[in-house]
């Protein structure tokens, strides 16, 4: 039969409970709490009133001897992985700065879904379409619509066509 952890002499409970009323962390309040508890009753009690098994208890008590309270938070969550390299989102923001070539993407202008293709066969990564726009935002584009205009449309025609008011 195991014998119980020994806890840290520099904390009694009033300490504990203190440290528990004052953290803006609720877990770590809740974790500080049977640790104070332990000084009164046994370990199977100020577990239960802490709402875990003994085990969990004991874990606590190992990571409060070695961290003090602060050990009893919770660490920083690595997250979910990025899907795009660096290199790549630096990649995708010079094929949207270039802009389309109709010859060689089949489109006039980028769209979402477009982009969405291009990041499908360059990078082997598959976005929905609303991601996409996210990605873009993050990248440092904006959604700017521009006025269509044809592919074969001709300057001249359009420059001597347009309305021109005389000088006053």
């Amino acid at each position: 039969m195991g014998s119980a952890v020994k806890m840290r002499a520099d904390y009694t409970a009033d300490d504990l409970r203190r440290a528990a009323r004052r953290t803006k962390d609720v877990r770590q309040s809740r974790r500080l709490l049977p640790l104070a508890a332990v000084a009164g009753m046994s370990r199977e009690e100020a577990a239960r009133t802490g709402g875990m098994d003994r085990q969990t208890l004991r874990d606590w008590v190992h990571r409060f001897n070695e961290l003090g309270p602060d050990g009893l938070t919770d660490g920083h969550r690595a997250g979910r992985n990025q899907r795009l390299s660096a290199e790549q989102k630096a990649e995708l923001a010079r094929i949207v700065e270039q802009g389309s070539d109709l010859a060689v993407d089949g489109v006039v202008r980028w769209r979402r879904v477009d982009l969405k293709r291009v990041i499908e066969q360059r990078f082997g990564v598959t976005f929905h379409e609303r991601y996409v726009g996210k990605l873009l935002k993050q990248l440092g584009f904006t959604h700017v619509s521009a006025r269509p205009r044809h592919p074969a449309q001709d300057g001249e025609i359009v420059e001597a066509y347009k309305k021109t008011s005389r000088a006053r």
